[in-house]
């Protein structure tokens, strides 16, 4: 008799795969329903997001639990019996215990225990390692890859992760469950089997760069990043080697000083300069090897400090202001800017190591014009979610005065230039005021034709200075040539030797009265 039925393979196979999949990309979703076969009930939406205020467990996930529990229990009955199993289908058996294992002791986790509260992080140990004995000491079974320690952390790493993307990366449409998928592979990588073998304290090496309009969360896609980095498990102690929660550190680098930063980064001795009357540790050196520094406008950093945090990228090495001791940054290094760093490069105000240091990682954060041209109904959905952020129980009540306040007062196609963080900001105010007020003198009434496009309605522009024009319309709105060329697919090269100067500084004064 074959140690696995055909329907127990079909169920078998696409859940190997599930449990090592990227959760905010379709391909989960098309693997429960390959797995679950006719008892999968269809989502509304092609990948998983918050759309509601209050998150539920999906009735696909309950069924799969259920019946993974049910038959890695089974399959652990066959091999106790001395069934013989082919090495593919023990690796089957591997990653159904392991998807079993995740559901029953780490999904069901408090807040407190995804972020490493020490009691709470115990119980589930004193479980999960009992469990995990149980289903890997059988007679004739291989070692498994991982030690239990190391499984255990690596799979609170992974609910760590999933609970900080969902919670804090909101909106239903495609271009955020891009950027939600995007972030995770930022930390496991494509492939979440090599990570865990290997990569699990390597990622550290790798910097990030996060690209995009100004609102548009970058804060928030760093904030996820570092807080979901790997934590060593003891199990001598039953805890974490380190608190998951702390370690982050943001730095708004357009509001400091050249020599503010470097004594923010990299610390100084006393007497290094005017007002150093002691020594102090910068964010370098009190960095964690599970935490992260968030170098925000990265793109305004003065060329001097520049070089020396190539060399940080470079070597791992610094030294603090008036010292030549090296000391070693051991953490993460997450970088953000709204500006074209290419144009930068190019200008000699950016330099151009740096930079492909910078973007051995890149994510780009969509516009919330994106989101909702792509999915009309995504504002209505962000703006419940902030409502509930700001007004707890009558959430819907406000969301539904927010909603009713932008149908009366602003067209269906608004811009939103600030954003997300604009959203947020009309939220608040409808709240306290009943009404919003747009940036000064923004028209919320759909304008005239501006010159250009007039010119082009009047069939008086040749193709390519209608191009040229438009080119630089567009650049003027979205100030970034790679995501103009995006907007446009062109070449951003393309873009570049279509601006009109002349046109452009027409349009950003024009942007300014």
């Amino acid at each position: 008799m074959p140690f696995l039925s055909a329907d127990e393979r079909q169920f078998l196979e696409p859940l190997a795969r599930l449990a090592y999949c990227n959760p905010f990309t379709p391909e989960r979703l098309e693997l429960e329903q390959a797995a679950l076969g006719d008892q999968y009930e269809v989502e509304e939406h092609v990948a998983w997001s918050r759309t509601a205020p209050e998150h539920t467990e999906r009735p696909n996930v309950a069924r799969l639990t259920k019946r993974a529990d049910e038959l890695s229990t089974a399959l652990r009955g066959r091999l106790a019996d001395g069934r013989s199993a082919t090495s593919d289908e023990l690796r089957l058996y591997e990653d159904l215990v392991i998807y079993a294992l995740y559901y029953r002791w780490i999904a069901t986790l408090s807040p407190a225990g995804v972020g490493g509260h020490k009691s709470a992080v115990a119980s589930a140990w004193e479980s999960f390692s009992k469990e995990y004995q149980h289903f890997h000491r059988v007679p004739g079974l291989p070692a498994p890859e991982s030690t239990p320690e190391h499984l255990f952390a690596c799979l609170l790493q992974v609910r760590r992760a999933f609970r900080g993307i969902f919670d804090c990366i909101l909106g239903g449409s495609m271009p955020a469950a891009r950027l939600r998928a995007m972030v995770w592979q930022s930390i496991f990588t494509h492939d979440m089997r090599r990570y865990r073998r290997v990569l699990y304290d390597r990622m550290a090496d790798l910097s990030t760069l996060v690209t995009g309009p100004s609102g548009t969360g970058k804060e928030l896609v760093a904030r996820a990043i570092a807080q979901s980095q790997f934590v060593a498990f003891d199990p001598k102690t039953r805890s974490l080697r380190g608190k998951p929660d702390q370690g982050f550190v943001a730095l708004n680098l357009s509001a400091l000083s050249p020599t503010l930063i470097e004594s923010e980064l990299f610390g100084h001795c006393r007497g290094a300069f005017t007002g150093a009357a002691g020594e102090r540790s910068g964010w370098l050196e009190g960095c964690p090897p599970h935490g992260a520094v968030f170098l925000d406008e990265i793109g305004e950093l003065d060329p001097a400090v520049q070089v020396k945090l190539l060399r940080v990228l470079q070597n791992r090495t610094f030294c603090r202001l008036g010292e030549s001791a090296e000391r070693t940054f051991v953490g993460k290094v997450i970088a953000a800017t709204n500006r074209d760093l290419a144009a930068e490069m190019h200008a000699g105000r950016f330099r151009q190591d740096l930079y492909y240091r910078l973007c051995s990682d890149r994510i780009e954060t969509p516009s919330l014009r994106e989101q909702v041209n792509d999915r009309p109904e995504a504002l209505a959905s962000l703006v419940t979610l902030i409502s509930e952020r700001v007004a707890g129980p009558e959430a819907e009540q406000l969301a539904a005065e927010v909603q009713q306040w932008i149908a009366d007062h602003l067209p269906p196609d608004y811009p939103w230039p600030g954003n997300i963080r604009e959203l947020e900001q009309c939220v608040r105010n409808v709240l306290v005021r009943r009404e919003y007020a747009p940036r000064p003198n923004h028209q919320t009434r759909r304008p005239e034709l501006p010159g250009w496009l007039a010119g082009a309605d009047a069939g008086e522009l040749t193709a390519d200075e209608l191009l040229r024009r438009y080119c630089t319309a567009v650049y003027a709105r979205l100030d970034n040539y790679e995501q103009t060329a995006k907007r446009l697919g062109l070449d951003r090269r393309t873009v570049r030797s279509k601006i009109d100067q002349d046109l452009l500084a027409e349009l950003r004064a024009g942007a300014g009265d």
